[in-house]
Protein backbone atom coordinates (compact mmCIF):
# COMPACT_ATOMS: atom_id res chain seq x y z
CA UNK A 1 0.00 0.00 0.00
CA UNK A 2 1.09 3.35 -1.38
CA UNK A 3 0.12 6.80 0.15
CA UNK A 4 1.73 9.07 -2.40
CA UNK A 5 0.23 12.19 -3.42
CA UNK A 6 0.15 12.05 -7.09
CA UNK A 7 -3.88 11.07 -7.50
CA UNK A 8 -3.14 9.37 -11.00
CA UNK A 9 -0.88 7.18 -12.09
CA UNK A 10 1.03 7.91 -15.18
CA UNK A 11 -0.30 4.60 -17.00
CA UNK A 12 -3.33 3.07 -18.18
CA UNK A 13 -4.04 -0.55 -18.02
CA UNK A 14 -6.07 -2.70 -20.05
CA UNK A 15 -7.69 -5.72 -19.83
CA UNK A 16 -5.85 -8.36 -22.33
CA UNK A 17 -8.42 -8.96 -25.00
CA UNK A 18 -8.67 -8.93 -29.06
CA UNK A 19 -8.66 -5.78 -31.31
CA UNK A 20 -11.92 -4.51 -31.79
CA UNK A 21 -13.70 -5.95 -34.68
CA UNK A 22 -16.19 -3.68 -35.25
CA UNK A 23 -17.15 0.10 -34.35
CA UNK A 24 -19.45 2.36 -33.50
CA UNK A 25 -19.68 6.28 -33.40
CA UNK A 26 -21.88 8.20 -30.76
CA UNK A 27 -21.63 11.66 -28.72
CA UNK A 28 -22.76 9.73 -25.47
CA UNK A 29 -22.01 6.26 -24.80
CA UNK A 30 -23.51 4.95 -21.31
CA UNK A 31 -22.94 1.90 -19.84
CA UNK A 32 -25.75 0.54 -17.83
CA UNK A 33 -29.39 0.20 -18.26
CA UNK A 34 -30.70 1.31 -14.65
CA UNK A 35 -32.17 4.03 -13.28
CA UNK A 36 -29.51 6.26 -13.87
CA UNK A 37 -28.18 5.00 -17.10
CA UNK A 38 -31.51 5.13 -18.77
CA UNK A 39 -32.29 8.65 -17.65
CA UNK A 40 -29.65 9.85 -18.57
CA UNK A 41 -30.08 8.51 -22.32
CA UNK A 42 -33.25 9.92 -22.46
CA UNK A 43 -32.11 13.28 -21.39
CA UNK A 44 -29.28 13.45 -23.96
CA UNK A 45 -31.23 11.69 -27.04
CA UNK A 46 -34.07 14.55 -26.23
CA UNK A 47 -31.73 17.13 -26.45
CA UNK A 48 -30.68 15.65 -29.82
CA UNK A 49 -27.20 13.81 -28.52
CA UNK A 50 -26.20 11.22 -30.30
CA UNK A 51 -26.91 8.68 -27.81
CA UNK A 52 -26.09 4.44 -27.27
CA UNK A 53 -26.61 2.40 -24.34
CA UNK A 54 -24.46 -0.23 -23.68
CA UNK A 55 -25.63 -3.27 -21.09
CA UNK A 56 -24.08 -6.07 -19.90
CA UNK A 57 -27.33 -7.88 -19.62
CA UNK A 58 -31.25 -6.96 -21.37
CA UNK A 59 -32.44 -3.70 -21.03
CA UNK A 60 -34.65 -4.71 -18.43
CA UNK A 61 -32.24 -7.08 -16.28
CA UNK A 62 -30.43 -3.82 -14.72
CA UNK A 63 -30.11 -3.86 -11.22
CA UNK A 64 -32.82 -1.23 -10.69
CA UNK A 65 -35.34 -3.78 -11.47
CA UNK A 66 -34.66 -5.82 -8.22
CA UNK A 67 -34.95 -2.66 -5.91
CA UNK A 68 -38.12 -3.57 -3.66
CA UNK A 69 -38.74 -0.23 -1.06
CA UNK A 70 -38.68 3.20 -3.19
CA UNK A 71 -38.21 6.06 -3.68
CA UNK A 72 -37.70 8.93 -0.97
CA UNK A 73 -38.22 12.29 -2.02
CA UNK A 74 -39.94 15.24 0.58
CA UNK A 75 -43.33 14.85 -1.52
CA UNK A 76 -45.72 14.15 1.76
CA UNK A 77 -47.42 17.01 3.59
CA UNK A 78 -45.54 18.76 6.28
CA UNK A 79 -42.29 17.14 5.30
CA UNK A 80 -39.67 19.51 3.48
CA UNK A 81 -36.75 19.02 2.03
CA UNK A 82 -34.63 20.55 4.90
CA UNK A 83 -35.96 17.21 6.72
CA UNK A 84 -34.69 14.88 4.19
CA UNK A 85 -31.77 16.73 4.51
CA UNK A 86 -31.21 16.12 8.11
CA UNK A 87 -32.45 12.47 7.90
CA UNK A 88 -29.62 11.98 5.52
CA UNK A 89 -26.59 13.95 7.24
CA UNK A 90 -27.67 11.36 10.04
CA UNK A 91 -27.44 8.42 8.00
CA UNK A 92 -24.09 9.38 6.60
CA UNK A 93 -22.36 9.75 9.60
CA UNK A 94 -20.42 13.08 9.09
CA UNK A 95 -18.87 11.94 5.60
CA UNK A 96 -21.64 13.14 3.71
CA UNK A 97 -20.95 16.22 1.22
CA UNK A 98 -23.52 19.06 1.98
CA UNK A 99 -23.78 20.49 -0.86
CA UNK A 100 -24.29 17.44 -2.34
CA UNK A 101 -27.03 16.18 -0.34
CA UNK A 102 -28.92 20.02 -0.91
CA UNK A 103 -29.22 19.10 -4.66
CA UNK A 104 -30.67 15.34 -4.12
CA UNK A 105 -33.36 16.76 -1.82
CA UNK A 106 -33.93 19.89 -3.51
CA UNK A 107 -33.98 18.26 -6.83
CA UNK A 108 -35.63 14.51 -6.39
CA UNK A 109 -39.45 16.10 -5.67
CA UNK A 110 -39.34 17.53 -9.38
CA UNK A 111 -37.16 14.35 -10.95
CA UNK A 112 -40.04 11.84 -9.51
CA UNK A 113 -42.55 14.08 -10.53
CA UNK A 114 -40.52 14.07 -14.39
CA UNK A 115 -40.17 9.93 -13.80
CA UNK A 116 -44.43 9.84 -13.18
CA UNK A 117 -44.06 11.78 -16.36
CA UNK A 118 -42.15 9.35 -18.10
CA UNK A 119 -44.41 7.32 -17.55
CA UNK A 120 -43.75 5.66 -14.03
CA UNK A 121 -47.12 4.65 -12.45
CA UNK A 122 -46.58 4.70 -8.16
CA UNK A 123 -49.32 3.04 -5.81
CA UNK A 124 -51.77 6.03 -4.87
CA UNK A 125 -54.91 5.55 -1.93
CA UNK A 126 -57.86 7.49 -1.53
CA UNK A 127 -58.11 10.89 0.07
CA UNK A 128 -60.77 11.94 2.30
CA UNK A 129 -61.72 14.45 -0.07
CA UNK A 130 -62.70 11.39 -2.40
CA UNK A 131 -59.69 11.99 -4.71
CA UNK A 132 -56.28 10.30 -4.59
CA UNK A 133 -52.81 11.27 -4.05
CA UNK A 134 -49.72 9.08 -3.89
CA UNK A 135 -49.11 6.87 -1.04
CA UNK A 136 -46.28 7.08 0.98
CA UNK A 137 -44.47 5.06 3.49
CA UNK A 138 -41.51 5.52 6.08
CA UNK A 139 -38.59 3.63 6.07
CA UNK A 140 -35.43 3.25 8.16
CA UNK A 141 -33.34 6.47 9.17
CA UNK A 142 -36.95 8.36 7.77
CA UNK A 143 -38.40 10.73 10.35
CA UNK A 144 -41.25 11.37 8.06
CA UNK A 145 -43.31 9.36 5.69
CA UNK A 146 -41.74 10.03 1.84
CA UNK A 147 -41.10 6.44 0.34
CA UNK A 148 -42.87 6.52 -2.60
CA UNK A 149 -43.89 2.97 -4.34
CA UNK A 150 -44.65 0.96 -7.01
CA UNK A 151 -46.95 -2.75 -6.70
CA UNK A 152 -46.53 -2.52 -3.13
CA UNK A 153 -42.84 -4.47 -3.15
CA UNK A 154 -42.20 -4.20 -6.44
CA UNK A 155 -40.93 -0.34 -7.09
CA UNK A 156 -37.83 -0.97 -9.30
CA UNK A 157 -39.45 -3.39 -11.34
CA UNK A 158 -41.68 -0.47 -12.22
CA UNK A 159 -39.36 2.52 -12.56
CA UNK A 160 -37.25 0.09 -15.04
CA UNK A 161 -40.52 -0.84 -17.34
CA UNK A 162 -41.39 2.88 -17.31
CA UNK A 163 -37.62 3.72 -18.48
CA UNK A 164 -37.30 0.40 -20.44
CA UNK A 165 -40.40 1.34 -22.53
CA UNK A 166 -39.65 4.92 -23.04
CA UNK A 167 -36.07 4.44 -24.68
CA UNK A 168 -37.47 1.72 -27.24
CA UNK A 169 -40.20 4.26 -28.01
CA UNK A 170 -36.87 6.57 -28.79
CA UNK A 171 -35.66 3.99 -30.73
CA UNK A 172 -32.30 4.87 -28.33
CA UNK A 173 -29.58 2.71 -29.99
CA UNK A 174 -28.68 0.16 -27.76
CA UNK A 175 -25.86 -3.08 -27.56
CA UNK A 176 -27.50 -5.73 -24.99
CA UNK A 177 -25.28 -8.51 -23.59
CA UNK A 178 -21.98 -6.37 -23.85
CA UNK A 179 -19.81 -6.11 -21.10
CA UNK A 180 -17.57 -3.29 -20.91
CA UNK A 181 -13.79 -3.81 -21.04
CA UNK A 182 -12.11 -0.35 -21.08
CA UNK A 183 -11.80 3.09 -21.77
CA UNK A 184 -9.95 4.41 -24.88
CA UNK A 185 -8.18 8.02 -24.23
CA UNK A 186 -7.32 10.12 -27.22
CA UNK A 187 -3.82 12.19 -27.56
CA UNK A 188 -4.63 14.74 -25.05
CA UNK A 189 -5.91 11.59 -22.01
CA UNK A 190 -9.83 12.63 -22.78
CA UNK A 191 -12.00 10.24 -23.27
CA UNK A 192 -12.61 8.76 -27.00
CA UNK A 193 -15.24 5.65 -26.08
CA UNK A 194 -14.70 2.50 -24.81
CA UNK A 195 -14.04 -1.14 -25.80
CA UNK A 196 -16.45 -3.91 -24.98
CA UNK A 197 -17.44 -7.74 -25.98
CA UNK A 198 -20.69 -8.68 -26.78
CA UNK A 199 -21.65 -11.76 -25.16
CA UNK A 200 -22.83 -14.78 -27.12
CA UNK A 201 -20.80 -13.18 -30.54
CA UNK A 202 -17.74 -15.25 -30.20
CA UNK A 203 -14.98 -15.45 -28.33
CA UNK A 204 -13.03 -13.17 -30.47
CA UNK A 205 -15.52 -11.61 -33.20
CA UNK A 206 -17.48 -10.09 -29.89
CA UNK A 207 -14.86 -7.30 -29.16
CA UNK A 208 -15.98 -3.83 -30.52
CA UNK A 209 -15.48 -0.02 -29.87
CA UNK A 210 -18.17 2.82 -29.41
CA UNK A 211 -16.33 5.88 -30.37
CA UNK A 212 -17.43 8.79 -28.10
CA UNK A 213 -15.99 12.39 -26.46
CA UNK A 214 -18.46 11.47 -23.35
CA UNK A 215 -18.70 7.59 -21.49
CA UNK A 216 -20.97 7.78 -18.80
CA UNK A 217 -20.81 5.46 -16.29
CA UNK A 218 -24.22 3.48 -14.90
CA UNK A 219 -23.32 -0.25 -14.37
CA UNK A 220 -24.29 -0.39 -10.72
CA UNK A 221 -22.63 -1.93 -7.82
CA UNK A 222 -20.05 -4.78 -6.64
CA UNK A 223 -22.13 -6.80 -4.39
CA UNK A 224 -20.83 -10.15 -6.05
CA UNK A 225 -17.71 -9.42 -4.25
CA UNK A 226 -19.13 -11.37 -1.42
CA UNK A 227 -20.64 -14.80 -1.06
CA UNK A 228 -23.97 -13.82 0.05
CA UNK A 229 -25.77 -10.84 -1.76
CA UNK A 230 -28.94 -9.09 -2.62
CA UNK A 231 -27.25 -7.95 -6.12
CA UNK A 232 -27.94 -9.88 -9.46
CA UNK A 233 -25.03 -12.01 -10.53
CA UNK A 234 -24.04 -9.07 -13.15
CA UNK A 235 -23.17 -6.76 -10.49
CA UNK A 236 -19.42 -7.43 -10.42
CA UNK A 237 -17.78 -4.08 -9.97
CA UNK A 238 -17.06 -3.50 -13.59
CA UNK A 239 -17.65 0.03 -13.80
CA UNK A 240 -15.27 0.89 -11.25
CA UNK A 241 -12.33 -1.51 -12.25
CA UNK A 242 -12.70 0.21 -15.50
CA UNK A 243 -12.78 3.41 -13.35
CA UNK A 244 -9.04 2.44 -11.66
CA UNK A 245 -7.49 1.15 -14.43
CA UNK A 246 -8.15 4.33 -16.55
CA UNK A 247 -6.45 6.45 -13.57
CA UNK A 248 -9.66 7.88 -11.92
CA UNK A 249 -9.98 8.43 -8.35
CA UNK A 250 -12.27 6.17 -6.57
CA UNK A 251 -13.61 6.87 -2.63
CA UNK A 252 -15.44 5.30 0.51
CA UNK A 253 -14.88 1.89 -1.26
CA UNK A 254 -14.74 0.77 2.92
CA UNK A 255 -18.53 1.94 3.48
CA UNK A 256 -20.52 -1.27 1.97
CA UNK A 257 -23.78 -1.48 3.38
CA UNK A 258 -25.33 -5.14 4.48
CA UNK A 259 -29.14 -4.70 4.24
CA UNK A 260 -30.10 -5.85 7.92
CA UNK A 261 -32.88 -8.16 6.66
CA UNK A 262 -32.26 -11.24 3.69
CA UNK A 263 -34.06 -13.92 3.67
CA UNK A 264 -31.66 -16.68 5.28
CA UNK A 265 -31.59 -19.49 2.95
CA UNK A 266 -29.03 -21.68 5.29
CA UNK A 267 -25.13 -21.19 6.31
CA UNK A 268 -23.89 -22.08 3.01
CA UNK A 269 -26.05 -20.11 0.95
CA UNK A 270 -24.12 -17.74 -2.01
CA UNK A 271 -25.31 -15.53 -4.75
CA UNK A 272 -28.26 -13.16 -4.78
CA UNK A 273 -30.28 -13.33 -2.01
CA UNK A 274 -33.64 -12.73 -1.65
CA UNK A 275 -34.19 -8.64 0.07
CA UNK A 276 -36.77 -8.64 2.32
CA UNK A 277 -37.46 -4.76 2.32
CA UNK A 278 -37.09 -2.24 4.89
CA UNK A 279 -40.56 -1.21 4.30
CA UNK A 280 -41.76 -4.05 6.09
CA UNK A 281 -40.41 -3.11 9.42
CA UNK A 282 -41.64 0.47 7.72
CA UNK A 283 -45.19 -0.90 7.66
CA UNK A 284 -44.75 -2.32 11.67
CA UNK A 285 -43.27 -5.52 11.77
CA UNK A 286 -41.06 -6.64 14.12
CA UNK A 287 -37.56 -8.06 14.29
CA UNK A 288 -37.47 -11.00 17.12
CA UNK A 289 -34.34 -13.56 17.85
CA UNK A 290 -35.92 -17.31 18.45
CA UNK A 291 -37.30 -16.72 22.19
CA UNK A 292 -39.43 -13.89 20.04
CA UNK A 293 -38.12 -11.19 21.91
CA UNK A 294 -37.55 -7.74 20.41
CA UNK A 295 -33.90 -7.01 20.31
CA UNK A 296 -34.05 -3.46 18.64
CA UNK A 297 -36.22 -1.83 21.90
CA UNK A 298 -33.62 0.67 23.49
CA UNK A 299 -30.90 0.64 21.09
CA UNK A 300 -32.56 3.51 19.30
CA UNK A 301 -35.30 6.10 19.25
CA UNK A 302 -36.22 4.79 15.75
CA UNK A 303 -36.26 1.20 17.13
CA UNK A 304 -36.29 -1.04 14.39
CA UNK A 305 -36.32 1.98 11.81
CA UNK A 306 -33.00 2.92 12.89
CA UNK A 307 -30.02 3.40 9.93
CA UNK A 308 -29.70 0.47 8.30
CA UNK A 309 -25.85 0.17 9.85
CA UNK A 310 -27.19 -0.10 13.54
CA UNK A 311 -29.95 -2.45 12.57
CA UNK A 312 -27.04 -5.17 10.71
CA UNK A 313 -24.82 -4.24 13.82
CA UNK A 314 -27.73 -5.07 16.78
CA UNK A 315 -28.68 -8.58 14.39
CA UNK A 316 -24.86 -9.23 14.43
CA UNK A 317 -24.12 -9.09 17.87
CA UNK A 318 -27.56 -10.92 18.71
CA UNK A 319 -26.02 -13.54 16.36
CA UNK A 320 -23.28 -13.42 18.30
CA UNK A 321 -24.31 -13.63 21.45
CA UNK A 322 -27.20 -16.60 21.30
CA UNK A 323 -24.43 -18.46 18.57
CA UNK A 324 -27.27 -18.42 16.46
CA UNK A 325 -26.75 -17.87 12.33
CA UNK A 326 -30.02 -15.37 11.66
CA UNK A 327 -33.02 -13.72 13.44
CA UNK A 328 -36.17 -13.32 12.86
CA UNK A 329 -38.64 -10.69 11.34
CA UNK A 330 -41.87 -11.32 12.59
CA UNK A 331 -45.15 -9.46 10.73
CA UNK A 332 -47.68 -12.48 11.35
CA UNK A 333 -50.14 -9.61 12.63
CA UNK A 334 -50.36 -7.97 9.19
CA UNK A 335 -52.66 -10.76 8.17
CA UNK A 336 -52.94 -12.52 4.67
CA UNK A 337 -54.26 -9.69 3.01
CA UNK A 338 -51.61 -6.81 3.78
CA UNK A 339 -49.05 -9.62 2.66
CA UNK A 340 -50.66 -10.68 -0.58
CA UNK A 341 -51.43 -6.43 -1.20
CA UNK A 342 -48.27 -4.52 0.00
CA UNK A 343 -45.77 -6.75 -0.05
CA UNK A 344 -45.98 -9.88 -2.95
CA UNK A 345 -42.94 -10.00 -3.85
CA UNK A 346 -41.54 -10.72 -1.11
CA UNK A 347 -44.77 -13.12 -0.01
CA UNK A 348 -44.03 -14.98 -3.40
CA UNK A 349 -39.85 -15.26 -2.36
CA UNK A 350 -40.61 -16.58 0.86
CA UNK A 351 -43.10 -19.16 0.33
CA UNK A 352 -41.04 -20.32 -2.55
CA UNK A 353 -38.59 -21.24 0.01
CA UNK A 354 -40.80 -22.55 2.48
CA UNK A 355 -41.45 -19.69 4.58
CA UNK A 356 -44.89 -18.30 4.78
CA UNK A 357 -44.99 -14.56 6.39
CA UNK A 358 -48.42 -14.73 7.41
CA UNK A 359 -48.51 -17.48 9.87
CA UNK A 360 -44.47 -17.82 10.97
CA UNK A 361 -41.40 -15.63 11.38
CA UNK A 362 -39.13 -15.36 8.47
CA UNK A 363 -35.42 -15.91 9.16
CA UNK A 364 -33.15 -12.79 8.29
CA UNK A 365 -29.65 -12.16 8.08
CA UNK A 366 -27.18 -9.53 6.74
CA UNK A 367 -25.97 -10.05 3.16
CA UNK A 368 -23.93 -7.22 0.89
CA UNK A 369 -26.43 -4.99 -0.45
CA UNK A 370 -25.10 -1.50 -1.40
CA UNK A 371 -21.87 0.40 -2.33
CA UNK A 372 -21.76 3.60 -0.68
CA UNK A 373 -18.24 4.51 -2.30
CA UNK A 374 -17.84 4.57 -6.23
CA UNK A 375 -15.94 6.34 -8.56
CA UNK A 376 -15.54 9.72 -6.99
CA UNK A 377 -17.53 12.58 -8.66
CA UNK A 378 -18.07 16.10 -8.65
CA UNK A 379 -22.36 17.19 -8.80
CA UNK A 380 -22.22 17.18 -12.27
CA UNK A 381 -21.08 13.51 -12.37
CA UNK A 382 -17.51 14.38 -13.95
CA UNK A 383 -14.82 12.36 -12.68
CA UNK A 384 -10.66 12.94 -12.66
CA UNK A 385 -10.82 11.55 -15.99
CA UNK A 386 -11.93 14.02 -18.77
CA UNK A 387 -14.90 13.21 -20.18
CA UNK A 388 -15.81 10.35 -17.95
CA UNK A 389 -18.73 10.39 -15.89
CA UNK A 390 -20.37 8.36 -13.55
CA UNK A 391 -23.61 8.18 -11.98
CA UNK A 392 -26.02 6.07 -9.47
CA UNK A 393 -24.66 2.86 -7.24
CA UNK A 394 -20.91 2.89 -9.44
CA UNK A 395 -20.56 6.59 -8.35
CA UNK A 396 -19.45 8.35 -5.25
CA UNK A 397 -21.31 11.76 -5.35
CA UNK A 398 -20.68 12.14 -0.99
CA UNK A 399 -24.39 12.01 -0.72
CA UNK A 400 -24.24 8.43 0.87
CA UNK A 401 -21.40 9.28 3.29
CA UNK A 402 -20.63 6.53 5.17
CA UNK A 403 -23.83 4.67 5.32
CA UNK A 404 -26.66 5.56 2.44
CA UNK A 405 -29.99 6.53 3.97
CA UNK A 406 -33.05 3.66 2.97
CA UNK A 407 -34.49 4.30 -0.54
CA UNK A 408 -32.09 7.16 -1.67
CA UNK A 409 -30.19 5.05 -4.40
CA UNK A 410 -32.93 5.37 -7.03
CA UNK A 411 -33.81 9.47 -6.47
CA UNK A 412 -29.53 9.65 -6.44
CA UNK A 413 -30.06 7.56 -9.81
CA UNK A 414 -32.42 9.83 -10.90
CA UNK A 415 -30.96 13.49 -9.72
CA UNK A 416 -27.51 12.95 -10.62
CA UNK A 417 -28.15 11.38 -14.03
CA UNK A 418 -30.22 14.39 -14.92
CA UNK A 419 -27.36 16.62 -14.13
CA UNK A 420 -25.28 14.71 -16.09
CA UNK A 421 -27.18 15.20 -18.90
CA UNK A 422 -27.54 18.69 -18.21
CA UNK A 423 -23.51 18.95 -18.62
CA UNK A 424 -23.38 17.22 -21.28
CA UNK A 425 -25.96 19.03 -23.34
CA UNK A 426 -24.37 22.03 -22.07
CA UNK A 427 -21.26 21.72 -23.34
CA UNK A 428 -22.30 20.09 -26.83
CA UNK A 429 -24.01 23.25 -27.68
CA UNK A 430 -21.22 25.45 -26.42
CA UNK A 431 -18.85 23.47 -28.52
CA UNK A 432 -21.06 23.11 -31.84
CA UNK A 433 -21.27 27.14 -31.67
CA UNK A 434 -17.71 27.27 -31.17
CA UNK A 435 -15.42 28.39 -34.19
CA UNK A 436 -13.04 25.87 -33.53
CA UNK A 437 -16.07 23.03 -33.72
CA UNK A 438 -17.56 25.07 -37.10
CA UNK A 439 -13.36 24.84 -38.82
CA UNK A 440 -13.00 21.34 -37.70
CA UNK A 441 -16.46 19.96 -39.27
CA UNK A 442 -15.48 21.91 -42.47
CA UNK A 443 -11.54 20.66 -42.75
CA UNK A 444 -12.87 17.38 -43.75
CA UNK A 445 -13.67 13.66 -42.52
CA UNK A 446 -14.75 13.76 -38.91
CA UNK A 447 -11.40 12.73 -36.93
CA UNK A 448 -12.66 13.69 -33.36
CA UNK A 449 -12.51 10.02 -32.11
CA UNK A 450 -9.37 8.71 -33.06
CA UNK A 451 -7.77 7.18 -30.19
CA UNK A 452 -3.75 6.57 -29.79
CA UNK A 453 -1.76 4.30 -27.94
CA UNK A 454 -1.10 5.62 -25.01
CA UNK A 455 1.52 4.27 -21.84
CA UNK A 456 -0.76 1.21 -21.88
CA UNK A 457 0.38 -1.96 -19.60
CA UNK A 458 -1.65 -5.22 -19.82
CA UNK A 459 -3.45 -6.30 -17.34
CA UNK A 460 -2.89 -9.97 -15.49
CA UNK A 461 -6.22 -12.12 -15.99
CA UNK A 462 -7.46 -14.03 -12.66
CA UNK A 463 -8.46 -17.70 -13.67
CA UNK A 464 -12.68 -17.80 -13.78
CA UNK A 465 -12.43 -20.05 -10.68
CA UNK A 466 -10.74 -17.02 -8.57
CA UNK A 467 -14.60 -15.65 -8.61
CA UNK A 468 -15.11 -17.55 -5.76
CA UNK A 469 -12.11 -17.75 -3.96
CA UNK A 470 -12.18 -13.95 -3.95
CA UNK A 471 -15.80 -14.04 -2.67
CA UNK A 472 -15.20 -16.25 0.24
CA UNK A 473 -11.89 -14.26 1.09
CA UNK A 474 -13.94 -11.10 1.71
CA UNK A 475 -17.23 -12.32 2.76
CA UNK A 476 -14.58 -14.37 6.13
CA UNK A 477 -12.45 -11.32 6.47
CA UNK A 478 -14.21 -8.31 5.45
CA UNK A 479 -17.99 -8.76 6.00
CA UNK A 480 -19.95 -6.81 9.12
CA UNK A 481 -17.11 -7.75 11.15
CA UNK A 482 -13.98 -6.51 10.79
CA UNK A 483 -10.57 -5.77 12.11
CA UNK A 484 -7.31 -5.60 11.23
CA UNK A 485 -6.35 -9.03 11.86
CA UNK A 486 -9.42 -10.34 9.83
CA UNK A 487 -8.46 -7.78 7.06
CA UNK A 488 -5.07 -8.56 6.56
CA UNK A 489 -5.84 -12.14 6.11
CA UNK A 490 -7.95 -10.84 3.30
CA UNK A 491 -5.36 -8.88 1.79
CA UNK A 492 -3.20 -11.82 2.09
CA UNK A 493 -5.07 -14.29 -0.06
CA UNK A 494 -6.12 -11.99 -2.05
CA UNK A 495 -2.77 -11.15 -2.95
CA UNK A 496 -1.97 -14.56 -2.87
CA UNK A 497 -4.65 -15.03 -6.19
CA UNK A 498 -2.54 -12.29 -7.89
CA UNK A 499 0.52 -13.48 -7.79
CA UNK A 500 -0.88 -16.87 -8.94
CA UNK A 501 -2.36 -15.63 -11.90
CA UNK A 502 1.21 -13.50 -12.64
CA UNK A 503 3.17 -16.67 -12.27
CA UNK A 504 0.48 -19.58 -14.19
CA UNK A 505 0.25 -20.16 -17.65
CA UNK A 506 -2.22 -16.68 -18.75
CA UNK A 507 -5.67 -16.90 -18.77
CA UNK A 508 -7.75 -17.27 -21.79
CA UNK A 509 -9.77 -13.58 -22.15
CA UNK A 510 -13.34 -14.02 -21.75
CA UNK A 511 -16.23 -13.02 -19.62
CA UNK A 512 -15.66 -15.24 -16.70
CA UNK A 513 -11.86 -14.47 -16.53
CA UNK A 514 -12.26 -10.71 -17.14
CA UNK A 515 -15.64 -10.57 -14.67
CA UNK A 516 -12.80 -12.46 -11.84
CA UNK A 517 -9.86 -10.03 -12.75
CA UNK A 518 -13.07 -6.82 -12.35
CA UNK A 519 -13.75 -8.58 -8.69
CA UNK A 520 -9.72 -9.19 -7.09
CA UNK A 521 -9.22 -5.31 -8.48
CA UNK A 522 -11.92 -3.95 -6.69
CA UNK A 523 -11.93 -6.44 -3.57
CA UNK A 524 -8.55 -5.51 -2.90
CA UNK A 525 -8.87 -1.44 -3.26
CA UNK A 526 -12.04 -2.38 -0.86
CA UNK A 527 -9.77 -4.09 1.73
CA UNK A 528 -6.78 -1.46 1.70
CA UNK A 529 -9.32 1.18 2.51
CA UNK A 530 -10.92 -0.68 4.90
CA UNK A 531 -7.81 -1.56 6.88
CA UNK A 532 -6.71 2.30 6.93
CA UNK A 533 -9.81 3.29 7.98
CA UNK A 534 -9.33 2.41 12.05
CA UNK A 535 -12.59 3.53 13.20
CA UNK A 536 -15.86 2.42 13.29
CA UNK A 537 -18.26 4.74 11.35
CA UNK A 538 -21.50 3.45 9.44
CA UNK A 539 -21.74 0.63 7.89
CA UNK A 540 -17.83 -0.10 8.62
CA UNK A 541 -17.56 -1.65 11.74
CA UNK A 542 -13.93 -2.23 13.37
CA UNK A 543 -14.45 -4.69 16.11
CA UNK A 544 -10.58 -3.50 17.38
CA UNK A 545 -11.55 -0.13 16.80
CA UNK A 546 -15.25 -0.02 17.90
CA UNK A 547 -15.81 4.00 18.74
CA UNK A 548 -15.93 6.46 15.65
CA UNK A 549 -13.04 8.51 15.86
CA UNK A 550 -13.79 12.28 14.57
CA UNK A 551 -10.28 13.61 14.78
CA UNK A 552 -8.51 11.32 12.03
CA UNK A 553 -11.89 9.77 10.69
CA UNK A 554 -13.96 12.43 9.48
CA UNK A 555 -12.21 12.44 6.01
CA UNK A 556 -12.39 10.17 2.73
CA UNK A 557 -9.92 7.58 1.25
CA UNK A 558 -9.04 8.11 -2.21
CA UNK A 559 -7.71 5.72 -3.84
CA UNK A 560 -5.89 5.04 -7.63
CA UNK A 561 -4.11 1.84 -9.10
CA UNK A 562 -0.93 1.93 -9.58
CA UNK A 563 -0.49 0.68 -13.23
CA UNK A 564 3.08 -0.59 -13.12
CA UNK A 565 2.88 -2.82 -9.74
CA UNK A 566 -1.33 -2.95 -9.43
CA UNK A 567 -1.15 -1.94 -5.92
CA UNK A 568 -3.99 0.97 -4.26
CA UNK A 569 -2.32 4.41 -3.73
CA UNK A 570 -4.26 5.70 -1.06
CA UNK A 571 -4.82 9.20 -0.31
CA UNK A 572 -6.48 10.62 2.69
CA UNK A 573 -8.16 13.44 2.12
CA UNK A 574 -8.05 16.67 4.78
CA UNK A 575 -11.80 16.60 5.21
CA UNK A 576 -15.19 15.90 3.75
CA UNK A 577 -15.10 18.45 1.65
CA UNK A 578 -16.19 15.89 -1.24
CA UNK A 579 -15.59 17.38 -5.25
CA UNK A 580 -12.49 15.91 -6.73
CA UNK A 581 -9.24 17.58 -7.63
CA UNK A 582 -9.55 18.05 -11.52
CA UNK A 583 -6.37 17.84 -13.24
CA UNK A 584 -8.80 19.78 -16.59
CA UNK A 585 -11.31 21.97 -17.07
Amino acid sequence: MSTEKSPIPPETLRLPAPAPGWRREADVVVVGSGVAGLTVALRCEAAGLRTVVVTKARLDDGSTRWAQGGIAAALGEGDTPEQHFDDTLVAGVGLCDADAVRLLVTEGPGAVRRLIGTGARFDTEDTEEGGTEIALTREGGHHRRRIVHAGGDATGAEVSRALVEAVRAKAIPTIENALALDLLKDAGGRTAGITLHVMGEGQHDGVGAVLAPAVVLATGGMGQVFAATTNPPVSTGDGVALALRAGAEVSDLEFVQFHPTVLFLGPGAEGQQPLVSEAVRGEGAHLVDADGVRFMTGQHELGELAPRDIVAKAITRRMREQGTTHMYLDARHFGAEMWENRFPTILAACRAHGIDPVTAPVPISPAAHYASGGVRTDTDGRTTVPGLYACGEVACTGVHGANRLASNSLLEGLVYAERIAAHLVAGHAAAERSPAAAAERSSGPDNRHQTVREPVRTEVLQAAEDRFAVQRAMSEGASVLRSAASLRATAEALDALRAQAVEAKPAEPGVDTWQATNLLTVARVLTEAALAREETRGCHWREDHPERDDAAGARHIVVTLDAATHTPRLRPTSGTTFPPTRPHD
